[in-house]
């Protein structure tokens, strides 16, 4: 088989960028480890910034997201005695739309045929070569046969355990990480939301989260320790923490009911540099990890997805290789300031296990400066709506 780009990963940020370049009539094919039903079963973040709704938009693909898309124009931060609302739409003039990541991915996949991008699913043993050269391929097993892949660009969307990243020479690499001694345990159920906005919670006993997917579906979280198994978290126990956790007035709006879904996912920051080495570019998961906190995961993968099309387009359009020389550093400016913007709510918000008296000092006092001033507030609104691209 051959084609202009090969994408690695039909989650949203491979189903995205197949998108944008068969808009601009450029060939590509999506290869994929997993079946269609696994990729819709990934419960994942459902917080969209303006960059992602706009590519929807921008796709024709909008429809069922402007119906069903709850739009956010604030949230809360609890300090276990008082909700801080952070007004973002009047501090910055922008929302944010609460629409699941899976709801995102259905509808990419859904419009792939009749928009002619090819995605193979089930693909196993996939394997990236030749990426310092102008003619990079992509093996692969799929329906029992070997086959292979030419293109004149590999792009890996396929997430962070994938095979693009690791392509990459190590000593033409750097990896930053902090990885968090707690996780966060999440509990899915078909029950109302307990407020109509996010609410992030610092309490004694740790943090929590109460946010939703709809007006009937809510998700929620606390974090615990890494040694925690799910198997030791009834519902009714995850329930019971999460009142005390979030206050009594988000208990009091709080309906209770059984869990559509429980997990524990880690927590981690991590960069991966650079993001392009020769033909192959990485997008996501698959270059960066941020921690859920403040919603940043789909909605980077969203930003790089755009300046890997736009990259990629004046390549192909006007044969114009510096934006894809430059790909990289443009792409890792936002992802670095989204990190440290993850990093510093995840901060906040939890208490670490190697925190004292001080530190904690230090959590109520900016607390209290965030309460009582407008520009910590902007700063806060500004990052969460997200950056410009």
């Amino acid at each position: 088989m051959k084609t202009q780009v090969a994408i690695i990963g039909a989650g949203p940020a491979g189903l995205f960028l197949g998108h944008l370049l068969r808009a601009e009539g450029i060939d590509c094919v999506v290869v994929e480890r997993q079946t269609p039903d696994y990729v819709l079963s990934r419960i994942r973040a459902g917080v969209l910034e303006q960059v992602t709704v706009e590519l929807m938009e921008r796709l024709g693909l909008d429809a069922r997201l402007k119906a069903e898309g709850l739009v956010e124009e604030g949230f809360n931060l609890a300090d276990g005695e008082r909700l801080i609302r952070i007004d973002v739409a009047g501090l910055t003039g922008k929302t944010v739309v609460v629409y699941g990541q899976t709801e995102i991915t259905r509808d990419l996949m859904d419009a792939a045929p009749a928009r002619g991008l090819p995605v193979l699913y089930g693909a196993e043993d996939v394997a990236v070569h030749a990426i310092e050269s102008d003619a990079p391929f992509v093996t692969f097993l799929h329906d029992g046969a070997e086959q292979r892949l030419d293109a004149r660009f590999v792009v890996g969307c396929d997430g962070f355990h994938g095979p693009s990243r690791k392509a990459i020479p190590a000593s033409a690499a750097r990896e930053f990480e902090r990885v968090y001694p707690f996780g966060w345990l999440g509990i899915l159920a078909d029950v109302p939301p307990c407020n109509p906005e996010l609410i992030y919670a610092n309490h004694e006993r740790g943090f929590a989260l109460a946010s939703m997917r709809s007006h009937t579906r809510s998700r929620y979280y606390i974090d615990v320790p890494l040694t925690e198994r799910i198997e030791d978290w009834s519902d009714e126990r995850i329930w019971d923490e999460l009142a005390i956790r979030l206050g009594p007035d988000a208990a009091a709006g709080m309906t209770r009911g059984p869990s559509i879904e429980k997990s524990i996912a880690p927590l981690r920051s991590y960069v991966f540099e650079p993001m392009r080495h020769g033909s192959l570019l990485l997008c996501g998961d698959a270059a960066h990890i941020v921690p859920p906190t403040g919603a940043k995961g789909l909605n980077l993968a969203a930003s790089d997805v755009h300046y890997a099309a736009e990259a990629l387009t004046a390549f192909f359009r006007r044969g114009d290789n510096d934006a894809v020389i430059g790909y990289s550093a443009k792409a890792l400016a936002r992802v670095w300031k989204s990190e440290r913007f993850s990093w510093s709510l995840t901060k906040l918000m939890h208490r670490f296990p190697e925190d004292g008296p001080f530190e904690r000092a230090m959590q109520v006092a900016e607390l209290d400066y965030i309460a009582s001033s407008v520009a910590a507030q902007t700063t806060i609104a500004e990052n969460y709506v997200g950056l410009p691209v």
